[in-house]
């Protein structure tokens, strides 16, 4: 059995799979990775990620292809502009046994094999706390329940689509490719106004058709929380903190990742762990306290290069 992560990039995120890829080996150096591609503008990053953390590709690109086209025929396209949002689904037909999936804006602080390890108590697993701060919201319209289609305790096992973990095979293709149609011919099912992609329907896929199901934070009591716009965790030993709980991981999740934006130095700590010399002088500079100070003084330093 092989058991490893799933992550889906392209260059447009290749900064953040840098720094995720980091922190995943520097507290699991041995997990396998596999990079599924986002689209055709992967190669270089790819190298990258390969030659420094032995990521490997997702070995069935025909099958990739036709998968998204399979999805992009489901969905019309005022419902579903990129189908290859929804490409992570493709976990379920990779060449890992048991796995994890991991959106690119997320940092590790412990193996990932420790998660991991949960898929010996259930089908699919997540971590996060969505059903106790946003419930339904960008997952489900709150008719869902007054309809009837799903009962009112559901609101218990929704969850972000960023982490989560299952096993080759607890989806059939036959099945996702019916449980995406009766998707697409019910959006109203979903809420979509908080700017989610492939959540609200990543949800309803995995609550209809998974019965053997397990959030993380629902069975251990200490959980710290996860999210990157929660303010109050401290940065110690390269990790976060909430109080003397070390955190499994951060996702900023749609929180702002660029310089001024919440853990920064964290991310660049990471980012940069196996590429020091690539660290931009403008980025370390520039504070959203002081932004013309910072910019004058990169603007000197460039000058004081150039006349050398």
């Amino acid at each position: 059995m092989v058991r490893g992560v799933y992550i889906v990039a392209n260059k447009k995120v290749g900064e953040n799979a840098i720094a995720l890829l980091a922190s995943l080996r520097r507290h699991d150096p041995e997990v396998p990775v596999v990079m599924i591609p986002f689209n055709d503008d992967y190669q270089p990053l790819f190298q990258k990620l390969h030659t420094l953390y032995q990521v490997q590709l997702f070995p069935d690109l025909a099958f990739l292809e036709t998968f998204t086209q399979k999805i992009s025929d489901i969905f019309p396209r005022d419902f579903l502009a990129l189908p290859n949002k929804m490409r992570k689904l493709a976990a379920w037909f990779g060449p890992l046994d048991e796995f994890l999936y991991v959106d690119t804006d997320i940092l590790f602080f412990e193996p990932i094999s420790r998660t991991l390890d949960y898929l010996q108590q259930a089908d699919f697993i997540c971590c996060d706390y969505h059903f106790k701060g946003r419930k339904l919201r960008d997952v489900f319209a709150p008719s869902v329940i007054e309809r009837g289609l799903f009962p009112a305790d559901i609101v218990n096992s929704v969850f972000n689509s960023g982490l989560w973990g299952s096993k080759k095979g607890a989806i059939t293709l036959e099945q996702m490719y019916a449980r995406l149609a009766e998707c697409a011919q019910n959006r109203d099912y979903f809420d979509f106004s908080g700017g989610t992609t492939d959540q609200p329907i990543m949800n309803y896929l995995v609550l209809n058709t998974i019965e053997n199901r397990l959030n993380i934070t629902q069975v251990e009591p200490n959980e710290p929380g996860s999210w990157g716009g929660m303010k109050h965790f401290v940065a110690r030993d390269h990790a976060l903190y909430d109080g003397d709980t070390r955190l499994r991981y951060l996702h900023w999740a749609g929180t702002p990742m660029g310089p001024g934006g919440p853990y920064r130095d964290l991310w660049k700590y990471y980012r940069y762990l196996e590429e020091p010399g690539a660290r931009p002088p403008a980025d370390e500079l520039l504070s959203p306290r002081q932004p013309m100070r910072g910019l004058k003084q990169v603007i000197g330093r460039l000058t004081q290069k150039i006349k050398q």
